[in-house]
């Protein structure tokens, strides 16, 4: 089967209809959890995974649990024949309250199935894309590079050499960037 008729065999509509919740989520640097979710998917079609039906539905949904918390899982579940592994995915990247972003990061890391590595790398280009200097405190941007390089670069190592070299330059010009700026006291928010 070719790439076009991988992709016209995917069944979006009932997942994006779902996400549109996620309109009303504001982001830091503008746009919506919306749009970010469409990235990241977007990201995981670019690294041409057009047949992983179950992730490429995932990234449409991957922040609605956490980010709208009333969303009914069972609904959810209801959506078509595949939607029970698409939940389970979405679950297993979504971090539960309560539990350090660095611990749960570790854990996908070391336990976490190809399809969350995938999902979670995916997710965090997006993020990093979004990561600018005017949007946020340099000590918050200073951690999320660390804990990028900590976890995600390695899970990215594991499951898609391609997507580790992006995920090592978006690093490599956040740094830059942060660089650029490095004016002390003025920053150091």
């Amino acid at each position: 089967m070719s790439d076009t008729e991988k992709l016209r065999n995917l069944v979006l509509a009932p997942y994006i209809i779902k996400a549109t919740a996620l309109i009303g989520k504001k982001r830091n640097v503008g746009g919506n959890q919306f749009r970010h979710a469409l990235a990241t998917m977007a990201i995981l079609i670019d690294y041409k995974l057009f047949d992983n039906y179950v992730l490429l539905k995932a990234a449409v949904i991957h922040d609605l649990l956490e980010d709208i918390p009333e969303t009914s899982e069972q609904e959810l579940r209801s959506i078509d024949s595949q939607a029970n592994q698409v939940v389970d995915l979405v679950l297993e990247v979504t971090r539960p309250c309560g539990i350090d972003k660095n611990e749960f990061l570790k854990g996908i890391l070391e336990r976490g199935s190809h399809n969350a590595k995938l999902l979670k790398v995916a997710d965090r280009i997006s993020n990093l894309t979004d990561l600018h200097r005017d949007q946020y405190p340099r000590k918050k941007m200073r951690d999320y590079i660390r804990q990028t390089e900590e976890y995600v670069l390695p899970m990215a190592r594991q499951v898609n050499a391609n997507m580790a070299i992006e995920l090592r330059d978006l690093i490599r010009l956040r740094k830059k960037q942060m660089d650029l700026f490095n004016f002390p006291g003025l920053l150091d928010r």
